[in-house]
């Protein structure tokens, strides 16, 4: 399981663990993650695990006054990965993950299994099926990659371990994956999937 550790001035504050499908960080004291400062607005930012799982978590900007940062930078959205540094005034959020699988032993001890070689990992790639560009096609390199029009319709397709996950981003409707609507959990994407976004109809394939 994820959790926040959150430090002010190096030292620790409190510990919160990635246990529900949305994380709220504000000054208000219905947040999940209460900062009581100025600087701070009252719902900041929110972290999102569409598929259930902690480790596949993402960092979103509500329209703050003084903004997010990740390691330095400031974000609007951010697939938070293991050791990410969350900066919200004068606040630092640590975002950790678990690195090892565990299993319990014998007499209820917690041993770490037997080294393994890393998995391969599947590279795919979406092609374009109508319009100007109809047979070009996007390898999908990346940790997240950010498809659409902005203001109009925005979509993301992140790739965890040999796991692609598309998501709803911006827009008034969802792109559709096969004809259907995305909706609000992200949807992981199988071989041949069709997806409409934005005006445009792409294929997602394992290259």
């Amino acid at each position: 399981m994820a959790k926040l550790s959150v430090t002010l001035e190096g030292a620790i504050l409190q510990e919160i663990p990635i246990n529900k499908p949305r994380i709220t960080i504000g000054r208000r004291p219905t947040n999940d993650v209460v900062l009581n400062h100025l600087a701070i607005s009252g719902e900041h930012a929110v972290i999102s695990t569409g598929t259930g799982n902690s480790n596949d978590s993402f960092l979103e900007d509500r329209n703050s006054t003084n903004g997010t940062q990740v390691n330095g930078q400031p974000i609007k959205r951010h697939f938070l990965q293991n050791g990410d540094i969350i900066t919200l005034a004068k606040y630092q959020l640590k975002f950790e993950t678990d690195t090892l699988n565990q299993t319990a032993g014998q007499g209820g001890k917690v041993k770490s299994n037997e080294p393994q070689a890393p998995a391969e990992v599947k590279h795919a790639l979406i092609k374009v099926l109508n319009g100007s560009n109809a047979g070009k096609q996007l390898v999908l390199s990346k940790e997240l990659t950010t498809l659409g029009t902005p203001g109009v319709q925005v979509a993301t397709i992140s790739r965890i371990q040999n796991q692609y996950l598309i998501r709803h981003v911006e827009g008034e409707k969802s792109a559709l994956v096969n004809e259907r609507a995305i909706g609000k959990n992200a949807l992981e994407l199988k071989q041949g999937d069709v997806i409409d976004l934005s005006g445009t109809r792409l294929m997602f394939s394992y290259s």
